[in-house]
């Protein structure tokens, strides 16, 4: 007897079938991996959509419990007018704690290595307007790696500043750094041809030589820029300064010997200050953050004026 004769009469239906079941759950198996996918690409947009229009994240904004807090906002990098440490940004989240009613006490967190004179007045400015609107509520700084140039210079219109030993502290200076291309255009054979109305109007300009008369004029500009740092900086810290030649030189210190010259008042951190200078352990965020289409639009305006200051020279507290 064959083999084909011992199978059931309805095998190849059976089959068929198994076949015909396999590809339905397959298919199905297809369908359900494909809404999946789906849905996580639906849900990656969204979040870039919300990135993009910036619904408030990681404002501080709306967070509020109720209870008596300690304001920490935190100052970090360069300070300038692009970037999270402009002064548009530490403002508006200095007048966001500040207005709060339940603000116990505010603590600025610093770790910058300086930057805009422009920027670092505005928000020295504010800090003092702030005070002297809410008296009752005191502004301490805790350094953390770096406070110097610009970055000091906001510190100053603190209360109180607390550093770590090892901080970095200082540099109470103006810088104002460029190139000058002069030597390369003459090994190059380029000829440098500029047409100005006003002797002064191509002011230190890079592609020509140093003008004695100009490089003088810059240097009084600076001095009278340092003059306004080192007054803010009396102002702030008054009889605590202990003054000496080297103070406004440019010099940094440590965090330990910042606090003998009088430049910091002591050690601590944000949760040390919180708990025992303002006596309120909860601390709450109150740093404003760029949504992303912020970013893009101020670091597009900020590089194409950057390109041509990079090259006359910038002005830095640095």
């Amino acid at each position: 007897m064959s083999e084909h004769s011992q199978m059931p009469p309805d095998w190849e239906r059976k089959v068929l079938e198994k076949i015909a079941l396999d590809g339905l759950a397959e298919q199905r198996s297809r369908r359900r991996w494909g809404i999946f996918f789906k849905l996580l690409g639906f849900t990656y947009v969204g979040v870039l959509l919300v990135s993009f229009l910036g619904f408030g994240f990681g404002s501080g904004e709306g967070m509020g419990d109720g209870q008596k807090h300690t304001a920490l906002i935190q100052l970090n990098g360069v300070i300038q007018a692009k970037g999270e440490a402009s002064a548009d940004s530490i403002v508006a989240s200095l007048q966001s704690a500040f207005d709060d009613k339940n603000t116990a006490g505010v603590v600025l967190r610093i770790n910058s290595p300086g930057g805009s004179p422009v920027q670092s007045g505005i928000v020295y400015d504010e800090i003092r307007r702030l005070r002297a609107k809410h008296p009752e509520v005191l502004l301490h700084v805790v350094v953390e790696d770096v406070c110097a140039s610009g970055g000091y210079y906001i510190a100053a219109a603190a209360d109180n500043i607390y550093v770590d030993k090892a901080s970095i502290v200082g540099s109470i200076g103006v810088l104002m750094d460029g190139f000058g291309f002069t030597g390369a255009m003459d090994k190059l054979g380029v000829e440098r041809r500029l047409l100005t109305a006003g002797e002064n109007k191509g002011f230190l300009d890079p592609f020509s030589p140093q003008d004695a008369k100009q490089k003088v004029y810059a240097k009084e500009m600076l001095g009278e820029i340092h003059e306004q740092f080192i007054d803010a900086v009396r102002k702030g810290r008054g009889k605590r300064l202990k003054e000496t030649p080297e103070m406004f030189s440019g010099l940094m210190w440590s965090g330990a010997r910042s606090v003998q010259l009088g430049l910091a008042d002591g050690f601590g951190t944000v949760e040390s200050v919180a708990r025992d200078v303002v006596k309120v352990e909860h601390v709450r965020d109150f740093t404003m953050k760029q949504n992303f289409a912020e970013r893009i639009a101020k670091q597009f305006g900020a590089d194409m004026a950057d390109s041509a200051v990079r090259l006359l020279g910038r002005i830095e507290l640095r």
